[in-house]
């Protein structure tokens, strides 16, 4: 391998608040390389107000703020403007590499400005596959088409990996590192696990596009019955600024006695909230590896998963929208001392807060600047789930 003169100018493109999350980790990282790396950060703004709050909570500063955010955006809308503005900003710059994380609008558009100016791309959490082309939607086909754009592949799991080299990707450009998100977890808390509240708590976020109507005020009408049989039991459901979800949301559980709507909190205050609930329901995909590596018990608000590792493991189960499932399940854990539930058994299902450094180790190697590759990352070993057939694509 040809190594690259100079240092190397990575521009990350960010735009949500799972992207200022997972990437900030990557970023600090680059940043503290400097002698090797420039890092420059750029912002779509995709999410305006969620973003913000990460980026300033974690000082992350941006280079170039695109600022694209319109009210009531539909995806193809911000995709175009996207697009037009991440071309033009790698036009300008000259970087040698783009790297993006994840499946939103934001990381497609990053994908799709870097391969017309023929730059090299980077994808964080590459390879999650949930085998059903419309779910989620649409992050399920942006994170297909990003994986056939990408030059680098940091897989967060052999899963992911598995499903990359099932679908044709060079072996040689896949590392799998863990997920990021669990860098960002570990640094958020110490390493003593926080004991759950005194009082159970359940925690709810759901925001996803195909949850919108009657599927969502079907999960909340779950969570109020769970509320009528508990009375002990408190729920605290972040929700989305999206119209479309708040307006469901406070219409079904605003008005529910210990049922507490709030807008999204600060990273910290999130994780704080996740470490002490008795258990979460959530179409989050990040939530559901901050859960898993917290000990707590995750009841997954989708149809298939992503994330099959902790389905697997027993650390989530599928309960999609199906307000029946829902109470079934939660009864379960709830019927159960908080104490048996808070297991250390998955904390590194997911990652063990390191990916961000082997990211960068990928990097090294990947322009000359190392004779190896990082080693991959694996849990630990009396733990790790025997590999999963890869999910069939439904077409």
């Amino acid at each position: 391998m040809t190594s690259r003169r100079g240092r190397l100018l990575v521009m990350t493109v960010l735009g949500t608040r799972p992207d200022a999350i997972k990437l900030g980790p990557v970023i600090t990282a680059l940043r503290r390389a400097a002698g090797e790396f420039r890092c420059l950060v750029v912002a779509t703004g995709q999410h305006r107000e969620l973003l913000d709050q990460v980026l300033a909570e974690f000082a992350l500063g941006v280079d170039v703020d695109l600022a694209l955010m319109q009210p009531d955006q539909q995806p193809a809308q911000l995709l175009s403007r996207a697009l037009a503005g991440l071309e033009e900003t790698i036009a300008r710059a000259r970087p040698g590499l783009v790297l993006v994380q994840g499946d939103t609008t934001t990381a497609l558009a990053g994908a799709l400005a870097a391969f017309y100016r023929r730059v090299p791309l980077g994808h964080v959490e590459a390879g999650l596959r949930s085998g059903d082309p419309g779910l989620p939607f649409p992050e399920e086909q942006h994170r297909r088409l990003i994986g056939r754009l990408a030059q680098l592949h940091f897989a967060p799991t052999t899963q992911a990996r598995a499903a990359l080299e099932h679908e044709g990707v060079d072996p040689a450009s896949i590392f799998v590192t863990g997920n990021t998100v669990l860098d960002a977890l570990w640094e958020t808390l110490d390493s003593r696990l926080p004991p759950a509240s005194a009082q159970p708590m359940m925690l709810v976020t759901l925001h996803r596009r195909e949850s919108w109507g009657a599927p969502l005020a079907a999960a909340c009408a779950a969570v109020r019955q769970l509320l009528e049989r508990h009375a002990s039991l408190e729920a605290v459901i972040p929700v989305h600024p999206n119209p479309q979800v708040r307006r469901t949301v406070e219409a079904a559980l605003g008005r529910c006695p210990r049922a507490r709507v709030i807008a999204p909190p600060p990273y910290r205050e999130f994780v704080a909230l996740l470490a002490r609930s008795r258990l979460v329901l959530t179409d989050s995909g990040g939530v559901q590896e901050e859960a898993s590596a917290l000990g707590v018990p995750v009841l997954v608000a989708r149809d298939v998963t992503d994330r099959p590792e902790a389905v697997r493991a027993g650390a989530a189960r599928l309960v999609g929208l199906d307000g029946d499932a829902i109470v079934r399940e939660a009864e379960r854990i709830l019927a159960r001392p908080a104490a048996s539930l808070r297991s250390r058994a998955f904390d590194d299902l997911y990652g063990d807060g390191r990916a961000s450094e082997r990211i960068l180790s990928a990097l090294r190697y990947w322009a000359g600047c190392a004779a190896a590759p990082p080693a991959d990352f694996a849990p630990a070993a009396e733990r790790l789930p025997q590999p999963l057939a890869v999910l069939p694509a439904r077409r």
